[in-house]
């Protein structure tokens, strides 16, 4: 071969497209049962950095946080065993549990469909 000829080159092959990638949902686990879910379908409760227990509905407030399912057994489980107290490495007073409770109640009465938006369904009084 000289240097003056040219060598054969195999054409390139197209590259394969691949669909659009799926959109990253972050994970969280329930403190009690241990059930994973996305982060938007599990309660946030934190520990504030003035050492307040607090329901974070925004789950963007600064401290300690921990997940809790909608399921009422966790939330009473959570606050009874102090396992909430656990996992965000405090200890829960009274009336932060009395809040917890509340909150929990109102989970209970609360229906949340896919599209995000909560529907409160009420018992009808027979008059």
């Amino acid at each position: 071969m000289t240097t003056n000829e040219a060598v054969p080159v195999s054409p390139a092959k197209p590259r394969a497209r691949k669909g659009a990638r799926p959109k990253h949902v972050p994970q969280r686990m329930c403190v009690v049962c241990r059930d994973r879910a996305a982060k938007r379908a599990l309660t946030r409760v934190v520990r504030t950095t003035d050492g307040l227990v607090e329901v974070d509905a925004s789950g963007k407030k600064n401290g300690r946080g921990a997940y809790l399912c909608d399921k009422a057994a966790c939330w009473d489980r959570a606050v009874e065993t102090g396992t909430l107290g656990r996992a965000l490495k405090t200890t829960i007073d009274a009336g932060a549990a009395e809040t917890l409770r509340r909150h929990a109640a109102s989970l209970a009465n609360a229906v949340q469909p896919r599209s995000g938006t909560i529907i409160v369904v009420r018992e009808e009084s027979n008059r």
